[in-house]
């Protein structure tokens, strides 16, 4: 298999569904595209019922374009990560992985241009992050949420209108970003850097005021990053946490006992604010992201030096803090229910708190003139303990 006909599977893959977000191809299943969220297979000619081990093996060779970095990474680690790319149709993100002795390969579609704040409908917060001018933001939630993309408009909200230097640190890079106000220097790991911790350390010396870190995966680089926040850069970081609160916990279970005040000291100085994403399916089909918002304040940097406590937690903060920008998840997913563009059901079951997330939907119902119990032909008992 050469790369045109490589190509070609891959174009014929992308024109079989609308909104195609994911490449898949696994030994034993046919190929298939994840299309709102759900694996569809796709029809070839000839017909193509069942990949064999030999076929996923050839095709994750020919993407990996015979580079020996990557097949030493694949043989040594099981997996390994690249970008690829179809001339004039589309950018691919790549993950090729070793399941039960087979080759595994899975291409999350990249948008080719990158978005804006306003385009993507997000919350007025990001545009007050996009203002920060040192500090820490982490943007979490699971793979597949959007992180790199909100990400990549808060960028685009700076080169809007910052000339500032901006250096990203990506694994693989995902969005291009073109000069304007700012000027951007991405390098991918891999190619231009061999750990994000070396690349973020390096980057500490070529003057950039912000910093893209792919990932925080590990103790090292969350010490430089916290390092560089410290010096006066904004650093912009993701992790793989569900909550605002775990977000913190995280970075902390990072550190050993001995350096846990120390951290927690440095992380109250430092944080400016975190986002947590979860993407929801949306009334109609696609999907809508959901977000919760926590803001640095005072009340928030001593949660950060004590720890939680009873009557003293993020999520509490949270849920008074609209009028600076927070919010949690429940307050926003009742919002979206409210806009008509989630049902009852997805919010109930999105739910950080279902009982928070019940009240609000009832709140909503009622506002609209609509039954929020399903209890009918209620009667007074009149002669209830008569004799």
């Amino acid at each position: 298999m050469r790369k045109p006909e490589t190509d070609h599977i891959l174009t014929t893959m992308l024109d079989s569904q609308q909104h195609v977000s994911d490449l898949n191809f696994t030994v034993g299943k046919p190929l298939q595209v994840e299309s709102y969220g759900e694996l569809l297979p796709v029809e070839m000619k000839p017909p193509l019922k069942q990949l064999t081990p030999f076929q996923t093996e050839i095709l994750a060779l020919n993407l990996m374009s015979n580079d020996r970095r990557l097949i030493e990474t694949f043989i040594r680690e099981g997996s390994c990560d690249m970008s690829y790319s179809l001339p004039g149709k589309a950018r691919f993100r790549v993950n090729i992985f070793s399941q039960s002795g087979n080759c595994s390969i899975v291409l999350r579609q990249l948008e080719t241009r990158v978005p804006t704040i306003q385009e993507m409908g997000l919350p007025e917060s990001f545009h007050d992050i996009a203002r920060e001018r040192n500090g820490l933001v982490f943007v979490t939630g699971a793979t597949g949420t959007g992180k790199t993309t909100s990400l990549a408009a808060m960028l685009e909200e700076v080169n809007r209108n910052k000339s500032v230097h901006v250096i990203t640190l990506e694994d693989p890079i995902e969005f291009v970003h073109s000069h304007k106000k700012a000027t951007f220097n991405q390098r991918e790991l891999g190619r231009d850097f061999d750990q994000f911790s070396h690349g973020l350390r390096a980057a500490l010396r070529q003057a950039p005021k912000v910093i893209l870190v792919g990932e925080m995966r590990d103790r090292e680089t969350v010490e430089i990053g916290l390092t560089a926040a410290e010096t006066g850069h904004l650093v912009l970081t993701t992790l793989h946490t569900v909550d605002a609160g775990q977000t913190v916990n995280r970075i902390l279970g990072m550190f050993s006992t001995e350096e846990e005040n120390q951290i927690r000291i440095r992380l109250a100085d430092t944080l400016r604010w975190v986002v947590c994403q979860r993407l929801l399916p949306k009334v109609g089909g696609g999907r809508v992201a959901a977000f919760e918002i926590l803001r640095t304040s005072l009340r928030v940097k001593d949660l950060i030096l004590h720890g939680e406590e009873e009557g003293k937690t993020f999520y509490e903060i949270m849920e008074v803090g609209t009028a600076f920008g927070m919010t949690t998840f429940d307050n926003f997913i009742v919002k979206l229910f409210e806009k008509g563009l989630i049902s009852e059901e997805t919010a109930l079951g999105y739910a950080s708190q279902r009982s928070v997330v019940g009240r609000g939907l009832d709140q909503v119902k009622s506002a609209r003139g609509e039954a929020t119990s399903d209890i009918e032909d209620l009667e007074i008992d009149m002669g209830y303990n008569k004799r």
